[in-house]
């Protein structure tokens, strides 16, 4: 049950790790939008830029803000944190809606938490 337990904390970084990146590319990306607007002198564009700019930015907060847990719960989980497993089943029950990849990454990763023989290996 334990190398099942890592596949699943490997899984829940490589979300975070995709996260991650979305979050470091999007500013680059409606900046170079922005830039683009900007360019074109028209009425509004200096206003349109500025908005492309500023939504980058918050596009990439939000974006590192659903990072930080699914990180923060593959650590935990390679540690067998029970915190990381209580973590885990409530981010993988949230990622069910994601269809069809995230139902898929949630249901796995429900079944693996939820079982007993699991459970014994977390520690406090």
């Amino acid at each position: 049950m334990a190398t099942h337990v890592k596949v699943v904390a490997t899984l829940f970084l490589l979300v975070g790790a995709l996260l991650l990146a979305l979050a470091f590319f999007t500013p680059l990306l409606m900046s170079t939008l922005a830039g683009i607007v900007g360019a074109t002198h028209e009425e509004g564009a200096a206003i349109g830029a500025t908005i492309l700019g500023l939504t980058g930015i918050a596009l990439s907060l939000i974006l590192l803000l659903f990072a930080i847990p699914y990180v923060a719960c593959g650590v935990g989980l390679f540690k067998f944190r029970r915190w990381a497993r209580v973590l885990g089943i409530i981010l993988a029950a949230i990622a069910l809606v994601k269809f069809p990849l995230g139902t898929a990454f949630g249901i796995y990763a429900l079944i693996i938490l939820f079982r007993k023989d699991t459970e014994a290996l977390f520690i406090s």
